[in-house]
């Protein structure tokens, strides 16, 4: 059997919260759909923002969130290219990193700590639990590290004249997930 990953294209609402970066209204229930957790698997927010004003059901009571900025009262207050909390106790990690130093300078942080989309899924591999998976949108499609491999790759979008986004799901190979190469 061959590997395929899901593909898809989500055109979605846009955005209830009025935060610069916020999720499409139907985003988050369709992303942790694809996470592979249920409702009470504790998934963590990186690069969270507003995320906990989202008016729409996807997040979790277990779900905790990693931001820079305080005053959007994280759970933890730290800047993502350093090693994330709690490793190994995440079903799964989502991330939505600002997607250019032009976007990070729109955040009372600013773009000296913009995280790159290749920084930030490192991290979130490394600190998912084993099994568990990683779902980041951005602009770019982030090449995962060696040992894993994507396992849904979506493009998003929120109307005519907007920019799409890539949401990608990444999974540990032989971590329950098939281990066969692309043809």
């Amino acid at each position: 059997m061959n590997y395929r990953p899901l593909t898809d294209v989500w055109i979605l609402a846009r955005p209830k919260v009025a935060y610069y970066g916020a999720y499409p209204a139907g985003f988050l229930h369709r992303a942790r759909a694809l996470l592979g957790v249920s409702y009470d698997d504790p998934v963590l927010h990186v690069c969270s923002g507003c995320v906990r004003d989202y008016p729409y059901r996807g997040l979790g009571p277990n779900d905790r969130t990693v931001d820079l900025d305080p005053a959007l009262a994280p759970d933890f207050v730290q800047d993502v290219r350093e090693p994330l909390p709690l490793p190994g106790v995440w079903s799964a990690i989502l991330a939505d990193p600002p997607y250019t130093s032009e976007d990070a300078a729109k955040y009372s942080i600013g773009s000296a700590v913009f995280p790159t989309a290749a920084e930030t899924l490192k991290r979130c591999c490394e600190a998912v639990r084993p099994g568990g998976r990683v779902g980041i949108l951005h602009y770019e499609w982030p090449r995962p590290p060696k040992d894993w491999q994507e396992v849904a790759v979506v493009a998003v979008g929120c109307g005519r004249g907007q920019r799409a986004r890539w949401y990608t799901v990444f999974e540990q190979i032989g971590i329950g997930c098939s281990t066969s190469t692309p043809e």
